[in-house]
């Protein structure tokens, strides 16, 4: 459980940041980059979720945004450390069950589409972005210094995700906006 009597420490105040496992970092290290992307990520799914109103996908965000929790609980402990959070194969296979159910609804793409639509669509799409660079920081720390493999399974399948649902949105609200190959080069 946690608990925060107080928000600010000062132990940061120098530019560095706690881990989990009760090392110090600099703030500006690959490993804190992922952590911020990872939040950044979980609030821009804030966003998408305050965009929806009460559809079913909801649901599905919120519990995502937990799960991005763990995910940054996860990063923020290095190496191996005895009960520490980390992202599991069951929360991977989940968003998995989740883009299948999503997809099975949708006309397959016959073109690229653009991040655009509805407030709804477009928030997601937005999320989905964040989601590819919080993966791409995570892909980066892991090169340096190896990271759980489902947390990188799960920045991958999440960013399918986002995408599948922001389709599912917009097949609601007339479909698709789709990409036109040089529509406005003439």
């Amino acid at each position: 459980m946690v608990k925060l009597n107080k928000i600010y420490t000062r132990t940061g105040d120098r530019g560095s940041a706690g881990l989990v496992d009760g090392s110090r970092v600099s703030k500006a290290s690959a490993r804190m980059a992922a952590i911020g992307d990872i939040d950044e990520a979980n609030a821009a799914i804030g966003c998408a979720i305050a965009e929806l109103g009460d559809r079913p996908l909801r649901e599905d965000l919120i519990r995502i945004q937990n799960d991005m929790f763990d995910l940054g609980a996860d990063a923020a402990t290095p190496g191996e450390v005895e009960g520490a959070l980390r992202i599991v194969a069951a929360q991977v296979a989940r968003l998995e069950r989740e883009i299948d159910t999503m997809n099975a609804e949708l006309a397959p793409l016959t073109s690229f589409i653009l991040p655009s639509g509805s407030a709804a669509v477009a928030t997601l799409h937005l999320a989905r972005a964040i989601v590819r660079r919080a993966e791409r920081s995570a892909v980066l720390l892991n090169e340096a210094d190896p990271l759980n493999p489902q947390l990188l399974a799960y920045l991958n399948r999440l960013s399918d995700h986002l995408f599948v649902a922001a389709r599912s949105v917009a097949s609601r609200e007339g479909g698709d906006v789709l990409w036109q190959p040089g529509a406005s080069r003439g």
